[in-house]
């Protein structure tokens, strides 16, 4: 590895960890994977590594098993000419930028996007994200569907994008573990899905929403679950063109669950059956 040892807090090396933006990264087609852990998971889906940032004091613990992955996964060139920052913890901790909270960080290329066709090609169960612009959330719905056993993801473009650096560390690495894209568009998205061949599922409390354990749903072939933004939820007219309205039967008083915490509890239920 290329150990370079940091001491300025201005020097460019940490333009891209620090300074940068997501929309400038995504904009120079790279992201940041934060922690050991999501940054394997990155080289195990074949991502290529620009460089890495690493705590001093964490490099044994963080970095061991990230050089062990590049060493497997990346080529020799790579292996060798790979940059590894090392800085001291009160370095990074006193920089004014981003608020780094692991031990270590990977810069990565981007891959060429997948187009949503190629999402829905051959798939039985998708989860569709509109307009859902919560990281956190978004992480949390990645994992829970991978886990659960959907097929694909497909998100709006004012959705968060799956790589900024929280997504990706709350989805536990799930992002680069099942397949997404990110270019469906609210415009006719239920004739696009239905041309697929997709049943889509709103999830939305209205008149005529059937339990989440619907059986008939679970019969269908090909189903598309569309899960809407925190607040207000999905758009009315989506909501109204959709081929089926599912709710989450609750006590207490309690009228919704934050939209990660709905989409595992659908997941689960719409997996039971294929």
């Amino acid at each position: 590895m290329n150990l370079i040892a940091v001491s300025d807090p201005d020097s460019p090396e940490l333009d891209i960890y620090i300074r940068a933006t997501e929309q400038q990264l995504r904009g120079e087609g790279i992201f940041i994977a934060e922690s050991a852990y999501v940054a394997v998971c990155a080289l195990e889906a074949g991502f290529e590594p620009v460089s890495v940032l690493v705590e001093k004091e964490r490099l044994e613990a963080e970095g061991e098993p990230v050089f062990d992955a590049v060493k497997k996964y990346c080529s020799k060139e790579t292996l060798e000419s790979l940059p590894v920052y090392i800085a001291e913890r009160e370095l990074i901790t006193n920089i004014t930028g981003h608020h780094l909270v692991r031990g270590l960080w990977t810069a990565f290329r981007r891959k060429a996007p997948v187009s949503a066709d190629e999402i829905c090609s051959g798939k039985s169960r998708i989860a569709v994200l509109v307009d859902v612009v919560n990281p956190a959330n978004v992480g949390a719905i990645f994992r829970s569907a991978a886990a659960l056993g959907m097929d694909g993801i497909l998100l709006t473009h004012p959705s968060v994008d799956p790589l900024t650096r929280r997504t990706a560390r709350v989805s536990m690495g799930t992002v680069f573990k099942i397949p997404w894209a990110q270019e469906a568009e609210e415009t006719d998205l239920i004739g696009k899905l239905r041309e697929q061949g997709y049943k889509t599922v709103a999830m939305a409390l209205t008149e005529d929403s059937t339990g989440v354990d619907n059986e008939e749903i679970r019969a269908c072939s090909k189903i598309a679950v569309l899960l809407g933004t925190e607040g207000e939820g999905l758009p009315k007219e989506i909501i109204a063109a959709s081929d089926y309205r599912v709710m989450i039967p609750m006590q207490r008083g309690v009228d919704s669950l934050n939209v990660a915490a709905a989409s595992a509890i659908c997941f689960w239920e719409l997996m039971k059956k294929k």
